[in-house]
């Protein structure tokens, strides 16, 4: 399954993929910790060290992802804005170890389900450049991939 990828502008994108998954599946793969962990990576080869989720409006998430080769880890935070499931969560976006750790932006997923498949639109808005909506790009992409391969496609 394809990840389409748009812009409305220059801080800004918007992704949309289809799993063959119910609207709950892919809500819970989301904000379940424990699948959480089994899911999101930018590269196969990493993990996720931390997943800690408090779901409900007002509540805050931690996600750390590590190359075990490099030793690295990149760690995000937030909170979360709304929570209406299985259809939406929007919350904020703060990376706590890159250059733009300050900088908070916005993440807003709808699920979109069609019986037994769902469409994800994930848009994240308010990001600090040009050239950090592409590094987010990518990892966006890498991580819809890990889910599908690593979580959806054995549910």
């Amino acid at each position: 399954m394809s990840t389409e990828t748009s812009s409305a502008d220059s801080t800004s994108l918007r992704l949309e993929r289809t799993y063959d998954a119910t609207a709950d599946e892919v809500f819970d793969a989301w904000t379940n910790p424990d699948v959480l962990r089994r899911w999101w990576v930018v590269d196969p080869a990493w993990r996720t060290s931390v997943a800690d989720v408090d779901l409900r409006p007002g509540g805050r998430y931690r996600l750390s992802m590590e190359d075990p080769a490099s030793g690295t880890t990149h760690t995000v935070g937030g909170e979360y804005l709304e929570v209406e499931r299985p259809e939406r969560l929007v919350y904020t976006w703060q990376w706590e170890d890159a250059g733009d750790a300050a900088h908070v932006s916005t993440v807003a997923v709808r699920f979109i389900g069609d019986g037994e498949r769902t469409t994800v639109v994930l848009e994240h808005t308010g990001l600090e450049s040009p050239e950090s909506r592409d590094r987010h790009e990518h990892g966006w992409k890498a991580c819809l991939e890990s889910l599908q391969k690593r979580v959806l496609a054995t549910a």
